[in-house]
């Protein structure tokens, strides 16, 4: 059985339609109800600061997932990072599944030239000093032999079914309404953009390939472009004018001032202002996989989530 902790978003979901499409049994684990007919799946209600709940939902699993994403605030991410962390890392001694994290990029702080599993880490915001504790942690275990896990580090995202990417939120909505795009920093820095479809599949991969224990792998990713690059394939695919204004970090601050998630973001503006190049050769060469173009996955959400 695979055990998804943290169903409901992005990855999550695309992990569960990648598990269904391959006929396997699923646990959906959240606090809010998940609805669905299919008869492979079921859900079951659990708070990830509850181990017992947390016990009693992961039972009888040979691999258990952590999809979570937190509320964007570094105080709640203090508070409940590190507890959830230890629940993951006990459920796994307890249960003996293969444990699985998904995992993001703010650990390595500002990085010049690409991002890789070997880059160290060097946070330089609150929330990357966060999860590189909890990623440590993780792998301390692994280190020790008491557990089997591995990381899967993906990029920003896009092609969400929540609105939960700036580049969905900015760009593609955007486009799709006939409205001017937004870009966060400079439009000539480059950057990657992981496609959530992908996510799910290499999720899927990892999870049937228990050689790949006990490691970090980036998830599959295509090759970075600049701001701009991005943004006229964008208009080029919904047929409108590449016009945009780009946002600073000041601007993201005053509103930050009414608004408390993108606050959150303020911190992470280095990502935005520099050039973000993220290596995921070692899983692409290991397991022979094509990233999805961006050509392609913003096609593709020109017909589906985000429509002309």
């Amino acid at each position: 059985m695979h055990t998804i902790l943290g169903a409901g978003g992005a990855v999550a979901n695309a992990l569960t339609h990648e598990l269904l499409n391959h006929n396997e049994t699923i646990r959906l684990v959240s606090r809010k109800p998940i609805v669905n007919a299919e008869k492979n799946i079921t859900w079951q209600k659990a708070d990830l600061l509850n181990y017992s709940e947390l016990l009693d939902a992961s039972k009888g699993s040979t691999v258990i997932y952590l999809t979570a994403g937190l509320v964007y605030d570094k105080n709640i991410w203090q508070q409940q990072w590190p507890v959830i962390m230890d629940n993951f890392i006990r459920l796994g001694k307890e249960t003996s599944a293969r444990l699985i994290f998904f995992d993001n990029v703010y650990m390595y702080g500002l990085v010049k030239g690409p991002m890789k599993e070997d880059t160290p880490y060097n946070p330089i915001s609150a929330k990357g000093k966060i999860r590189a504790a909890i990623v440590t942690k993780l792998m301390d275990e692994v280190k020790a032999g008491s557990i089997r896990a591995s990381v899967a580090r993906g990029a920003d995202f896009y092609g969400t079914d929540t609105m939960n990417s700036f580049f969905d939120m900015m760009v593609l909505n955007k486009y799709a309404k006939k409205e001017k795009a937004q870009w966060i920093g400079s439009p000539n820095k480059l950057h990657n953009f992981s496609y959530i479809p992908d996510m799910g599949k290499a999720m899927y991969l990892l999870g049937q390939t228990p050689g790949s224990d006990n490691q970090i792998w980036h998830m599959p990713t295509a090759a970075p472009l600049t701001g701009k690059q991005f943004i006229e394939i964008a208009a080029r695919v919904y047929n409108v004018e590449p016009k945009y204004f780009a946002i600073n970090k000041m601007m993201l601050w005053l509103v930050g001032l009414f608004q408390k998630v993108v606050m959150g973001t303020v911190e992470m503006y280095y990502q935005y202002n520099h050039d973000y190049v993220f290596d995921s050769s070692k899983f692409i060469k290991a397991f022979n996989f094509k990233p999805t173009s961006y050509e392609d996955g913003i096609k593709l959400m020109s017909e589906t989530l985000y429509a002309k």
